[in-house]
């Protein structure tokens, strides 16, 4: 299978992840005009993935903002996760980055991390000088 690639702009996501590796990264900033439409790829290559998908996906989600519509659909990127994960198809990790002085970032990880049955890991990183 082959791997999917969305390339960032201002004001959307880069999205890389990796079929053979198993590793997804999501960065920078989520404020696209249509969230629904920017994250449907990925939602649905992470189903046709779902059958090809074995041993750990390790998911690295450094976002700088987001905002409200974008937060609905990365809850769904992470319920479909949270699928494969329940199902024992491949377990999944998510690491939340946030830099240091940004509490609203780690209280929106915190946030998916009641909401949903799966391993997070907090990652506190430097704010640039």
């Amino acid at each position: 299978m082959d791997s999917i690639e969305i390339e960032g702009t201002p004001k959307t996501p880069s999205v890389s992840f990796e079929a053979a590796t198993g590793k997804l990264v999501i960065k920078g900033r989520s404020i696209p005009e249509n969230s629904i439409e920017f994250y449907k790829p990925l939602v649905d290559w992470i189903d046709k993935y779902t059958s090809e998908a074995k041993g750990t996906v390790e998911v690295n989600m450094q976002l700088e903002y987001f905002n409200t519509s974008s937060s609905k659909c990365i809850l769904d990127v992470f319920k479909k996760l949270e699928n494969l994960h329940n199902k024992s198809v491949a377990e999944v990790v998510i690491n939340w980055y946030y830099e240091e002085d940004d509490e609203d970032m780690l209280e929106a990880g915190e946030d998916y991390q009641s909401i949903l049955k799966l391993p997070f890991k907090m990652v506190e990183i430097s704010s640039p000088a």
